[in-house]
């Protein structure tokens, strides 16, 4: 009986273990056939919940967007016809086929674009000040580009969807994480424009604003303003965004007229941006550098290098690190002090390389929200 019941359950053994590996095969066979096919429903699963997400986020931004109008004065009654439409606008790139004057064709579409942006911001709100308007313009801005990324997103998601392309959900998928991140810094930026708080950005501006403190200013370009400083002994012209509203100016075409004045008779130039940081760099940073430190499509950053080259006026470049969720949010300390360490070296750039009675350029690039004349 004994010797029975042992090979009864070496037999019943036996079977389950042939029962394991028919389902470890039939387990292969099913992955390696609709393997990809369940990792691409994995993959829409995944960005279905992070499209959601953006959709809250584009949502709150224009809801911010319209709570911040009705705040500033009494709006026209189809205002959420026209906050709808302003967050559908598009700006198509000029032709490239021939490159000769693309710069100047850029510059002509950018300067249509924010007299529109602005001038529909006075049409909606029409007792509100320069300042608000341009507040309320980065305002319409970071909501229109939350609007932009949720359709971009839902765009390659509902086509991965419908054609179930494993290469196009996967490209969508690897980046969902740096997009969530700019999503959120955009969120970020809306409350600061909003309050009208200074933002990473204006590191820049605030260097220059520094530097200018008590000083007369005058109108050297649009939106732009200049003083005439003295630093170490040396006659500085120190340029910046006019403030403070949300403004960026064209520090290309400041740059540029002062160097036409003084018939390039310009020791140096020395150009303070903001600047993305590396992954383990601290946010605040102070680094040097050479050439036209200026962000943007590149129209003022062109007018510089074309200017700088047509004088042979050295420029230096002085950037101060900063993360994304930085660039368009609330100033930190850690870039306010980065703005002091800036402004030493300012000093000691001039002290080394030009001497007493030298002209100097100095060019704070950023925007100048919060940050006054």
């Amino acid at each position: 009986m004994e010797v029975l019941a042992f090979s009864i359950a070496q037999g019943a053994t036996q079977d389950a273990g042939w029962i394991f590996q028919l389902i470890w095969i039939i387990a292969l066979i099913v992955i390696w056939i609709y393997g990809q096919r369940i990792q691409t429903v994995l993959m829409l699963r995944e960005i279905e919940g992070s499209l959601r997400k953006l959709k809250v986020m584009r949502d709150k931004g224009r809801q911010m967007a319209i709570s911040a109008i009705n705040e500033v004065g009494k709006p026209v009654e189809d205002l959420e016809t026209r906050v709808d439409r302003l967050l559908e606008h598009v700006d198509i790139d000029p032709v490239t086929l021939d490159p000769t004057g693309v710069i100047r064709r850029l510059e002509h579409i950018i300067d249509v674009r924010e007299f529109k942006l602005k001038d529909e911001v006075k049409r909606i709100v029409p007792n509100a000040d320069e300042t608000q308007i341009n507040n309320l313009t980065n305002v319409l801005e970071a909501a229109l580009a939350l609007n932009q990324i949720y359709k971009i997103v839902r765009h390659y998601y509902l086509m991965g969807k419908k054609t179930l392309s494993f290469y196009i959900i996967l490209q969508i998928q690897m980046l969902l994480p740096l997009i969530m991140r700019e999503s959120e810094a955009f969120i970020r930026a809306l409350r600061a424009f909003t309050l009208g708080q200074p933002i990473g950005d204006g590191a820049g501006a605030l260097v220059a604003a520094r530097l200018m403190y008590g000083k007369p200013k005058r109108l050297i370009a649009s939106n732009t303003v200049v003083s005439e400083v003295e630093i170490e002994g040396r006659r500085a012209y120190v340029i910046k965004a006019k403030g403070p509203g949300g403004n960026v100016g064209k520090p290309g075409e400041a740059i540029k007229q002062i160097l036409e004045e003084e018939e390039g008779r310009i020791a140096l130039m020395i150009i303070i941006d903001a600047a993305q940081k590396l992954e383990g760099e601290k946010t605040g940073e102070v680094v040097e550098g050479v050439g036209a430190a200026i962000g943007g499509p590149g129209v003022d950053k062109y007018k510089v290098e074309e200017i700088a080259t047509k004088y042979g006026v050295p420029f230096y470049a002085i950037l101060i690190k900063e993360g994304i969720e930085d660039v368009i949010s609330t100033m930190r300390k850690e870039i306010v002090d980065g703005v002091e360490e800036a402004i030493g070296r300012i000093k000691r750039i001039i002290r080394e390389n030009t001497v007493e009675g030298d002209t100097v350029i100095i060019a704070g690039i950023g925007n100048t929200i919060g940050i006054s004349q």
